[in-house]
């Protein structure tokens, strides 16, 4: 099952890193937050991923490209026709395809244009600025068990966000605004999707997460997996200092590997 990460926004809240590169590539513990969040998924086997790309795409094209020289202990020889010889050296098993899906493109637009890279299949999908320690797997095996189009993880943290109204059989039937002190749970992304959700999307102007998810929400066609553990997103630069700190102090949660 690919997993497709939502990385082309302009992280406009976070906007003294986010200038600079993409929010994406704002690190923590000198690893960008979204190589955490591909460390997450790979550690439950899930190594082929789809990246959508918009603001500064080419920075996370270039990450990419050098990766293995990064990770690496490498000698130049300047003396012996400029050779390069790689000592040790480590890469993930991944494979990454990165979509340039434009720089004014909604999230759902962003879906929309890599349809050609998923095909007729089941997907994850996420945001590239939020880590958890949600398991993956009870995720897929929720997902399978209710046959229903989309599956989303659902938290409950004090956000500014808007929230989900879910019933007793954990149907999502309605989104709202979030309110002061409001304890109901909110999208936290972590999805799974049914290549039919590709159907709800209209174009590049879409958002994701009006039409096309409250569409599904209407139909009954939208679970919720609740997770009651850590997420964060990576919002503000005190979200960035709050990460910092756990990875720092060895108590980041969602680091399973």
């Amino acid at each position: 099952m690919k997993v497709v990460i939502l990385a082309g926004g302009f992280g406009t809240r976070i906007s003294e890193e986010s200038h600079l590169k993409p929010k994406p590539m704002i690190e923590i513990g000198d690893m960008p937050i979204l190589w955490h969040v591909m460390k997450m998924y790979s550690h439950y086997g899930y190594n082929e991923f789809v990246i959508c790309c918009g603001y500064k795409a080419y920075m996370i094209k270039q990450y990419f490209a050098d990766y293995y020289l990064h990770r690496s202990d490498v000698t130049f020889d300047f003396s012996e026709n400029n050779k390069m010889t790689v000592h040790s050296n480590f890469s993930e098993p991944w494979k990454v395809t990165l979509v340039d899906t434009g720089l004014n493109t909604m999230t759902g637009g962003r879906i929309k244009r890599i349809q050609k890279y998923i095909g007729n299949e089941t997907f994850m999908l996420t945001y590239g600025d939020g880590v958890s320690d949600v398991n993956i797997d009870e995720l897929v095996k929720f997902h399978e068990t209710h046959g229903k189009i989309a599956s989303m993880t659902a938290i409950n943290v004090r956000q500014r966000f808007g929230v989900l109204d879910i019933d007793e059989n954990n149907e999502i039937n309605a989104f709202r605004e979030k309110s002061d002190n409001d304890g109901s749970m909110i999208n936290g992304g972590f999805m799974i999707l049914n290549p039919e959700i590709f159907e709800y999307i209209e174009g590049d102007g879409t958002i994701f997460e009006k039409a096309p998810l409250e569409t599904v929400a209407k139909m009954q066609e939208l679970m919720a997996y609740k997770h009651e553990g850590f997420w964060k997103c990576m919002d503000t630069q005190r979200d960035k200092q709050e990460l910092e700190s756990l990875w720092e102090n060895g108590t980041a949660p969602w680091k399973k590997w």
